[in-house]
């Protein structure tokens, strides 16, 4: 009956019965205090596994570095105001942080091929885009203007599209104007950042370049007279065929053409041998920068390098006469040069508003990014209103998104980057503010940005202009003995790689980020052990690390190992 039935003995809230004997009842009493002792000595175990996991992150946060410079300023990046507002954005990375923390407090050693690219096949290209087969164009036909927009970067690849069209279409090139733009605000011209005399001259035997065009044409209106061809006019890479039947006419008509914008207006296929050429010419080699950029570009090496008197394999073609420099008398003669890993981290604003990603700040960020978008892409913007467009997951299971600083230095880890790696971020305005920056440097102590390894009075000629100070960037990435890119999409991480590529004779390796794979791999990253990550982000990166020709239609400045831009030694 129900008053002699036994109590449950698995609930611990139940007491023995009233009308059980005092043998039973002392044999409850007994299990519960039993029981009691195994959950506090549980707890006690369990606070004692926080306390120490919590001390040995602390602790590798805040290890000084034994061999840091007194004479350099610790990291200092810029920020956006509004990200200075925001809560530390980790989002579900905080488990895989700690991992990767414990993980490179083992101080394992360093897979051999981690700084190194596969030699033999990547040795056998060699540069020749300078050769020339063909006699100078005397640009009689009329003259093209360009008023490039974009960043610096995307300016670049403009210049050296507008060199192939006026070659193509027997024209004289008027020196490029470069757009001023909303997102990067840099009143910077032609001259500011590239020797004009030396463009001039270098491909004076392939095009006809002038400074200003004639006066009898200055005072045309060109926008009356149809001479003016914006990127709305044309589409995207378009074919030579397309200027040859439209641009032409307008040029013969007129004597002149403007394109503004001019983005990406070029194809890389189908195109003549020789006009591929010219393309890789001019990147390669008729693009300098000038002399207050190389020697700033020449300084921060040096400091890279940690004041060593080496000068590496592309030093000379990036800064020129100032490569010199680096082996000035300092007292650190035949020192060993400390090894650099670059990281371009392009999680600038832009970037990340023009994504249509999300990356863990909620309502708050989806209103910032939104009213970005509306100010900067509009068109975007009225898009994304109108148009039914794939979801933020939908975006980051394909790869679209850029890696946020958190995926990029987990990736560093896994890869088996030591906890000593110096290296050098580029892309350091960060959205989301310092905290981004936290799991960085947290994780890899001797971490720098440009901002901290020269001095204000060293950056400040280059302040407000934002594409000189991204030429810096350029010239610390392209000269790193590895570099890694978190967004392939990015034209500076193509631009860098291509001129890895160009000129580092097989011993430049560039890590590119299959951004699919690791998606795949992140959403994880709540129950995925720390050695199953590694394994399988090392799978997803060796598999990209390949030497590779320049697949069909693909840019000859990012893939310029290819018949046009470089010769087999083999």
């Amino acid at each position: 009956m129900l008053s002699g039935s036994e109590p449950d003995r698995n609930s611990p809230r139940l007491g023995p019965s009233r009308l059980s004997n005092s043998r039973r009842s002392h044999s409850c009493s007994w299990y519960r205090r039993r029981r009691a002792k195994l959950l506090l000595a549980l707890i006690s175990l369990l606070a004692s596994f926080f306390f120490v996991n919590s001390f040995m992150l602390l602790r590798l946060q805040h290890q000084p570095d034994p061999i840091s410079k007194p004479t350099l300023r610790s990291p200092q990046v810029k920020w956006n105001k509004a990200g200075n507002k925001k809560k530390s954005q980790k989002g579900n990375y905080v488990r895989m942080l700690a991992l990767a923390s414990h993980a490179l407090a083992e101080n394992k050693r360093e897979p051999k091929d981690l700084w190194q690219e596969p030699f033999l096949p990547a040795s056998a290209w060699r540069p020749c885009a300078d050769d020339r087969n063909w006699e100078p164009n005397e640009g009689k036909n009329g003259y093209i203007l360009v008023t490039a927009n974009g960043g610096i970067n995307q300016q670049r690849v403009a210049v050296c599209n507008a060199v192939v069209v006026a070659r193509l279409l027997n024209s004289t090139l008027v020196v490029p104007q470069f757009m001023y733009s909303s997102v990067w605000r840099d009143v910077s011209q032609f001259s500011d950042i590239y020797q004009e005399e030396h463009f001039i001259n270098y491909l004076t035997p392939d095009i006809r370049i002038v400074r200003e065009l004639p006066k009898e044409l200055q005072s045309l209106d060109l926008e009356s007279i149809g001479s003016v061809v914006t990127d709305v006019d044309m589409g995207k890479e378009a074919k030579p065929s397309f200027y040859l039947k439209h641009i032409l006419p307008i040029i013969l008509k007129n004597q002149v053409i403007h394109f503004v914008g001019f983005g990406n207006r070029l194809a890389f296929d189908p195109i003549s041998f020789e006009l591929q050429r010219l393309r890789c010419r001019c990147n390669f080699h008729a693009l300098q920068f000038v002399p207050r950029i190389q020697e700033t570009g020449a300084l921060l090496l040096k400091r890279l390098r940690e004041q060593s008197d080496l000068i590496g394999p592309l030093d000379h073609y990036l800064v020129g006469q100032f490569a010199e420099s680096i082996k000035e008398k300092n007292g650190n003669n035949g020192k060993k040069a400390s090894k650099y890993l670059a990281l371009h981290l392009r999680f600038e604003i832009d970037m990340v508003a023009h994504s249509l990603c999300e990356f863990g700040g909620g309502e708050e960020e989806r209103k910032e990014l939104e009213a970005y978008r509306e100010i900067h892409f509009p068109a975007l913007s009225l898009l994304k209103r109108t148009t039914k467009l794939p979801s933020p997951s939908e975006l980051r299971s394909e790869g679209l998104c850029p890696l946020t600083p958190e995926e990029a230095i987990l990736m560093l880890a896994a890869l088996g980057f030591n906890r000593k790696t110096h290296i050098f971020v580029a892309g350091s305005n960060l959205y989301g503010g310092r905290s981004r920056l936290v799991s960085l440097t947290s994780l890899y102590p001797k971490l720098v940005t440009k901002e901290n390894l020269l001095s204000s009075a060293e950056l400040e000629p280059f302040a407000n202009y934002s594409s000189q100070l991204a030429a810096l960037d350029f010239i610390g990435c392209t000269a790193s003995d590895a570099f890694a890119m978190t967004d392939s999409g990015s034209q500076l991480s193509s631009l860098v790689s291509g001129y890895r590529i160009y000129y580092g004779g097989g011993k430049m390796p560039t890590i590119r980020p299959n951004k699919r794979r690791l998606a795949s791999i992140f959403m994880k990253n709540n129950t995925i052990e720390w050695r199953v990550f590694e394994q399988r982000v090392r799978k997803a990166v060796r598999q990209t690390k390949h030497v590779q020709t320049r697949p069909k239609a693909r840019s000859v400045y990012r893939y310029p190992r290819c018949k046009e831009c470089m010769c087999r030694t083999d």
